[in-house]
C-alpha cells in the first residue's frame, strides 16, 4: 500500500512538473505572398540566365559587339556618357617607413570635391625604376578609434605592404562609405532612398570611377610601368575589382576575391537558412549595378576576357556561395576559349569562411607574379610585414571644405534636362520620352506575357450590390484578382472606375463591403454602412461600375509588412532584375485594364483609372500605355519621382509633370491639397496652354 501511494505521488509530482505546452505558432499571414514572390524570382532569374552568354558568336562577332556591351555596363553604373577626367589635384600629406617599403599618405579628387583617401606603397629604392603596379580596392573593413575614422585601408594594409616589399608599387583606396570621409553605401539597404533607383544611381559607380581615376594617378607616377597594372580586392573590393576591370582595359591582370555570385545565388538560393531567398540581404548597394539591360553577373566578367582573371573564393562563404560563383565561371570560360586563352581564366578555391586567409593571399600574389612579372617559378610565402598603426596611415588632419562625398549621390548621375515646354517640338519629344520609358524604365515588362485567362472566381450579390472576383494572370508566376462592383439591376454600366489600390486603399475597399463578401475578398472586414450606401446610390444613379485591383505585394499577395527589412530587401531584389516593384505594378494595372475589357457587360463602358498618392502614379503610367483608358482621376500624385512611385531610371528620362503631359489627350484630373500646389504642375499646364487643349484640370481639395 505504501509503495502504491508513493508511486502515485511520484506520478503526480512528475505530471505537475512538466512545462506547459508551447502555444501554437501563429500562421504566417504572408505565406501566400511569399510563395508567389519566390516563384516569380525563380522565373525571372531563369529568363535572364537563358540569355546570358548562351549563344556565343564567333570571336570576330564578339569583338564587334563588345563596345556596345561595355557602353551598356557603364550606363548601368551611372557612367554613360563618361564624365570628364578633371584635374586629380593629387596631394601627398606625409610619408611613413615600413619594413622594405615606404608609404605615401595622399588624396586625390576623382571629380571636383569627391575626395579619395589612399596610401601609396613604394618598394625601397623605387626611384629611377619602372615597377609593376597594383591597385588594391578595399572592402568593408573600416577602422574607427575614439570616434576617428582611419578608413578601410588600415584593415587591408597587409596586401599593399607585401606587394611593395616584393617589388610592386601598390595604391590602396578607401571606399566611399568606410573611408576617412563618410559617404553612403546603404541608401536603399537601410535609408529608404528609393529615388536612387529612380535616378539610376549605384554607389558601385562611384567606386568604379574612383578606381579608374586611381589608374590615371598610377600611370602618372615615374615609379610605375604604365603597361603593367594589376587589380585586386576582396568582398566589397572584390565587387569593385570586377567593375574596374570590366570598364578599363588598362588593367592587365585582376584577382577579384569574394565579390561576385550569379543572380540565382543573389535572389533564389543561399548557403545557409538565413539566406534562403538569396544572399542579397548580405550585401550593401555598392555590390550591384542598376540592371537596366537585365544582365547576369557573368556578362560583367566576360568583358574582362581575354585578360588574366583569377576568381578567388572560400568554400564556406555565406554571402558568396560556391554554386553561385561556379555557375558564373562555367559561363565565362567559353568566352576565354574564343580567344584561345583558357589558361588566363582560373578559379582559386580555398577552405574557410568570408575571411582574408593566407591561402587567398598566396593565390593572389602568385597570379600577379605570373602575369605582371612573367614569373611563375618564384615561391610565394605569406611573409607579411608588421602592421603599421592606424594614425601612421591617416591622410587627412581635418575634413576638407568643399567636399561632396557625403552627398555625391545627389549629383553623380544627373537627372534628365528637358527644358521648358515647347508645343512645336512636343510630338518628337513625346515619341522620344515614350521610347526612353520603354527601353530604360520598363524594360523588365514581359515581352511574351502568358494568356490573361480572366476567370470569375466568385459572384456574390447582397443588399442590391453585386461583386465579381475575377482572377487573371499578370505575368508568369503573378496571379492577381480584379474586383468589379455593380448595382444589382444595372446590366451594362456606362462607366467603369478602376481604382489602383495601395495598402490604405485595400483596407477601405474591403471595409466598404463587409463580411458578406469575405470569401470573394479573401479577407474579413466590418462593413462601413455609409460607404456601402453611397457606392450603391452612385452605381444605380450613374450606371457606374466600381472596379479595383491590388497590384502585387498589396492585399492578399502581400509578401511582408510594408517598410520591414524583408520588404526593403524585396524592393532591392526587383532592381537586380532590371525592374522595380512599382514598375511591375504598372504592368499589373495594364493587365487589369485588359481583364475589365474582357467582361462582356463592361467592354463598351468608358474606363477611368483612379489612384491616390503613389498609386496615382502607377495609374498614370498604366493610362499612358493603355489606349483603352479614357480618363485619369489622380489624388495627391507626388510631383516628383524622388517621392514615388519608384521606377528604374525614370528620372533620367522625365519626371511626373512630363508624364502627365504624356497622358494627353485623355482627360486628366489632378486633385491637390492646396491651391499653391498647382505650381508643381506648371509644366503640363503650360504645354496645354500652348496647344489649346483642355484635358488637364488641377483641383485644390483642401487638407
Amino acid at each position: 500500500m505504501r509503495l502504491t501511494f508513493a508511486a502515485l505521488l511520484l506520478t503526480l509530482s512528475t505530471t505537475f512538473a512538466q512545462p506547459p505546452a508551447p502555444a501554437p505558432r501563429p500562421a504566417n499571414p504572408h505565406a501566400a505572398g511569399e510563395k508567389a514572390l519566390d516563384a516569380y524570382l525563380r522565373d525571372q532569374v531563369g529568363r535572364i540566365e537563358a540569355g546570358c552568354l548562351t549563344k556565343l558568336p564567333t570571336r570576330a562577332d564578339w569583338e564587334k559587339g563588345r563596345p556596345e556591351r561595355r557602353r551598356q555596363f557603364l550606363e548601368m553604373m551611372g557612367l554613360w556618357p563618361l564624365p570628364e577626367k578633371t584635374d586629380l589635384r593629387a596631394t601627398v600629406t606625409g610619408t611613413v617607413e615600413g619594413e622594405g617599403y615606404t608609404v605615401e599618405r595622399l588624396h586625390f579628387q576623382s571629380r571636383p570635391g569627391l575626395y579619395v583617401t589612399a596610401n601609396l606603397y613604394l618598394p625601397k629604392g623605387a626611384a629611377g625604376k619602372r615597377h609593376p603596379a597594383v591597385l588594391y580596392v578595399c572592402g568593408h573593413g573600416n577602422v574607427v578609434e575614439n570616434g576617428v575614422s582611419f578608413g578601410s585601408k588600415v584593415s587591408y594594409q597587409y596586401h599593399p605592404a607585401w606587394l611593395a616589399a616584393h617589388g610592386y608599387v601598390c595604391l590602396i583606396l578607401d571606399t566611399l562609405q568606410l573611408g576617412e570621409i563618410q559617404g553612403l553605401h546603404h541608401g536603399t539597404y537601410r535609408e529608404n532612398l528609393w529615388w536612387w533607383q529612380a535616378r539610376g544611381y549605384t554607389p558601385g559607380g562611384v567606386e568604379l570611377w574612383n578606381g579608374v581615376r586611381a589608374i590615371d594617378y598610377l600611370q602618372s607616377r615615374p615609379e610605375v610601368d604604365p603597361d603593367r597594372i594589376g587589380l585586386t580586392g576582396r568582398s566589397g573590393g572584390g565587387a569593385t575589382s570586377w567593375w574596374v576591370a570590366a570598364a578599363d582595359d588598362r588593367v592587365k591582370a585582376v584577382v577579384p576575391v569574394a565579390g561576385i555570385a550569379d543572380l540565382r545565388a543573389q535572389l533564389c538560393e543561399g548557403a545557409v537558412p538565413r539566406f534562403a531567398r538569396g544572399v542579397l540581404p548580405g550585401h550593401c548597394d555598392c555590390m550591384f549595378p542598376v540592371n537596366t539591360y537585365r544582365w547576369d553577373f557573368a556578362d560583367v566578367a566576360a568583358l574582362i576576357a581575354p585578360r588574366p582573371l583569377l576568381l578567388g573564393n572560400s568554400d564556406a562563404d555565406d554571402i558568396f556561395p560556391v554554386a553561385g560563383y561556379r555557375r558564373l565561371a562555367d559561363k565565362v570560360r567559353p568566352v576565354y576559349d574564343l580567344y584561345g586563352a583558357g589558361e588566363k581564366f582560373q578559379l582559386l578555391e580555398t577552405k574557410g569562411p568570408h575571411k582574408d586567409t593566407p591561402e587567398l593571399r598566396v593565390g593572389i600574389n602568385r597570379w600577379l607574379n605570373r602575369w605582371l612579372k612573367d614569373d611563375a617559378k618564384t615561391a610565394v610565402v605569406d611573409d607579411l610585414p608588421p602592421r603599421l598603426k592606424p594614425e601612421q596611415l591617416k591622410v587627412l588632419a581635418e575634413l576638407p571644405a568643399g567636399r561632396i562625398n557625403e552627398k555625391v549621390h545627389e549629383t553623380f548621375v544627373p537627372p534628365a534636362k528637358l527644358g521648358p515646354p515647347d508645343a512645336k517640338g512636343w510630338p518628337a519629344q513625346k515619341a522620344g520620352l515614350l521610347a526612353g520609358l520603354k527601353e530604360k524604365v520598363f524594360g523588365g515588362w514581359p515581352t511574351d506575357p502568358p494568356p490573361l485567362g480572366p476567370t470569375v472566381a466568385a459572384d456574390v450579390t447582397r443588399d442590391g450590390v453585386r461583386l465579381r472576383a475575377i482572377d487573371f494572370t499578370s505575368e508568369a508566376a503573378v496571379p492577381l484578382r480584379l474586383f468589379v462592383l455593380t448595382a444589382e439591376k444595372v446590366d451594362k454600366p456606362a462607366e467603369v472606375i478602376l481604382s489602383v489600390l495601395d495598402d490604405a486603399g485595400w483596407d477601405r475597399w474591403c471595409s466598404g463591403l463587409g463580411p458578406d463578401f469575405a470569401d470573394a475578398l479573401q479577407r474579413k472586414a466590418k462593413r462601413d454602412d455609409a460607404q456601402f450606401a453611397q457606392n450603391l446610390a452612385v452605381m444605380r444613379g450613374g450606371k457606374v461600375a466600381f472596379a479595383a485591383v491590388a497590384p502585387r505585394g498589396i492585399g492578399v499577395t502581400r509578401w511582408a509588412e510594408p517598410g520591414s527589412f524583408e520588404d526593403r530587401m524585396t524592393r532591392r531584389r526587383f532592381a537586380l532584375l532590371g525592374q522595380t516593384v512599382d514598375g511591375q505594378r504598372v504592368w499589373d494595372v495594364r493587365r487589369a485594364v485588359a481583364a475589365v475589357a474582357a467582361q462582356p457587360d463592361l467592354k463598351a463602358a468608358r474606363l477611368t483609372l483612379h489612384g491616390e498618392r503613389e498609386a496615382a502614379g502607377i495609374a498614370l503610367y498604366a493610362g499612358v500605355f493603355e489606349p483603352a483608358v479614357a480618363a485619369l482621376d489622380l489624388w495627391h500624385l507626388p510631383p516628383t519621382h524622388r517621392d514615388g512611385p519608384t521606377f528604374l531610371n525614370v528620372l533620367r528620362v522625365l519626371d511626373a509633370p512630363q508624364a502627365v503631359a504624356l497622358a494627353a489627350p485623355r482627360k486628366v484630373t489632378l486633385h491637390v491639397r492646396r491651391e499653391a500646389d498647382r505650381e508643381a504642375w506648371a509644366w503640363p499646364l503650360a504645354l496645354q496652354g500652348q496647344t489649346g487643349g483642355d484635358g488637364l484640370t488641377v483641383k485644390a481639395v483642401g487638407e
